[in-house]
């Protein structure tokens, strides 16, 4: 906490869906002192006052209460808001929460700034841009024009029952529609049929025989998915098929649509063995984010900082979608979240402050 006593403090926060993340960092020079986390900080989903718990809780984490009073400027970056418009309803409702975490813990009254949490995360890409496009590809998919640190235009981001094209949870879902097809005789014979059902801890009885060959049409072995369909499983019958249908749709539709993202890295393990059907879904996906991106209307040579989990150093949708890209003249810079550009942002208010 000594360190804490002789320099001022930045703070910035990380406030998704599923946690709220805090950054405590020097404000001279950014150097990330220590971090904490606590639970979602989505602005309009989680109500205010638990959003205010939460962001407290995260701040406490980061905060001694000696090194309060060093505090000069906290930056949020908050799904749910924006800071295109102050008078937005999420934007409201993350100041007002955060301000009042902060009163609760004692900070001095000082600069606090609302982002989304995309704009946060353009904010961490190289060199702290303040124009350019933002990519987020993990359970659901966004692309983001960015002009003065405030988002202008934005492609998709619609949610799982109207958009969020070659998310994760889009292509989840392509993973139950192609065990559902193989199973009912529409579609070809793929192992995400097998992987989808032991997921769901359908009985072993109703699954496919893993392992055993594959058939085309017209009878001739081939491999899992290179035209063959269901019914030339070996040992898979039509009774044994239907009893998989009739397990796996309620062990689906028990849980909240946005979970079938949970299927996307089987089928990235499937495409990694050359399932074709699991390999043109990923396809697929890429094709979609590159029209989201596309959509923004891109000029020559410009970056795009991207974000989640598919297009990560391992991300399944890195190597399709950045060869796509360069096709374009474009590329990717990646990010892995929003925390260190809420530390940039909040640094560029206590620099503004301090000229």
């Amino acid at each position: 906490m000594g360190n804490y006593l002789n320099q001022d403090l930045v703070i910035g926060l990380d406030a998704g869906g599923t946690r709220t993340r805090a950054v405590l960092a020097a404000a001279a020079d950014g150097r990330v002192l220590t971090e904490a986390a606590a639970g979602p900080g989505n602005a309009l989903t989680v109500p205010p006052r638990q959003l205010t718990r939460d962001l407290a809780e995260a701040l406490a984490g980061v905060l001694p209460e000696g090194a309060r009073a060093r505090v000069v400027a906290v930056a949020g970056g908050f799904a749910g808001a924006t800071a295109a418009a102050d008078d937005d309803p999420g934007t409201v409702r993350a100041r007002t929460a955060l301000t009042g975490a902060l009163r609760r813990l004692g900070v001095p009254e000082g600069p606090v700034g609302i982002w989304s949490d995309i704009e946060a995360a353009f904010a961490a890409g190289p060199g702290t841009p303040a124009d350019g496009l933002a990519l987020v590809a993990g359970t659901g998919s966004v692309a983001v024009r960015i002009a003065g640190r405030r988002a202008t235009t934005t492609v998709d981001g619609d949610g799982w029952l109207l958009g969020d094209e070659g998310s994760g949870f889009w292509i989840g879902r392509g993973a139950v529609r192609a065990a559902l097809r193989m199973a009912d005789g529409r579609g070809r014979a793929t192992v995400l049929a097998g992987r989808v059902g032991h997921a769901l801890g359908l009985p072993a009885d109703v699954l496919p025989t893993p392992g055993v060959p594959s058939y085309d049409e017209g009878g001739a072995p081939g491999p899992v998915g290179a035209g063959a369909r269901a019914t030339g499983v070996p040992g898979w019958s039509h009774a044994r098929r239907e009893d998989f249908r009739r397990h796996l749709l309620p062990a689906v539709l028990a849980d909240p649509p946005v979970r079938l993202a949970r299927f996307a890295p089987l089928v990235a393990e499937a495409a990694a063995e050359k399932d074709a059907v699991a390999s043109e879904i990923l396809d697929e996906a890429a094709d979609h984010l590159l029209d989201t991106v596309r959509a923004l209307e891109p000029g020559p040579g410009e970056r795009i900082v991207a974000t989640g989990g598919l297009l990560g150093p391992h991300g399944p949708l890195t190597v399709p979608l950045t060869e796509r890209l360069h096709l374009l003249g474009l590329g990717l810079d990646w990010v892995a979240d929003g925390g260190p550009g809420a530390v940039a942002l909040a640094r560029i208010m206590y620099d503004g402050r301090h000229r």
